[in-house]
């Protein structure tokens, strides 16, 4: 008995898991064959590659941030408030020592980060001008 039913499962399962080739190996290389392919700009084997979006060319060609951008979507919630002892907004007394220092070490400091401020103060996209920008912005210097 036990033979006639797994003659029957050997019968009536590959029926009912939709097999079209009735190869059984041909049906798990198609269960496991990879699902898209990738392609990178120049490619020939790929055919023709899609150009960027208007949005992705926009986003690209965008002009720089002034700092009172960058201050405003990412300097703000510490600044504002000096959470963590973040010298405050267009405060000279707090930004007096700092900028003793000197431009390229406000910048330095600000793209490694210091203390609680991460690196780049988030800003992960700005450009070195920006976040000088954004430096002489926070500091009532531009």
């Amino acid at each position: 008995m036990k033979g006639l039913l797994a003659l029957a499962m050997l019968l009536v399962v590959p029926a009912w898991a939709g097999s079209t080739s009735g190869d059984p190996l041909e049906e798990i290389r198609d269960r496991l064959a990879p699902f898209g392919s990738s392609c990178l700009e120049g490619d020939e084997a790929c055919g023709s590659v899609p150009a960027a979006s208007p949005v992705v060319e926009a986003a690209v060609s965008q002009e720089p941030r002034s700092g009172q951008e960058v201050y405003d979507r990412f300097c703000f919630a510490c600044h504002a408030a000096a959470v963590a002892q973040a010298p405050l907004f267009q405060d000279a007394e707090q930004w007096a020592p700092r900028l003793e220092k000197g431009m390229d070490e406000l910048l330095r400091t600000s793209n490694a980060g210091l203390g609680a401020m991460p690196p780049m103060g988030t800003c992960m996209d700005c450009s070195d001008d920006e976040m000088v920008a954004a430096i002489r912005y926070l500091s009532a210097t531009e």
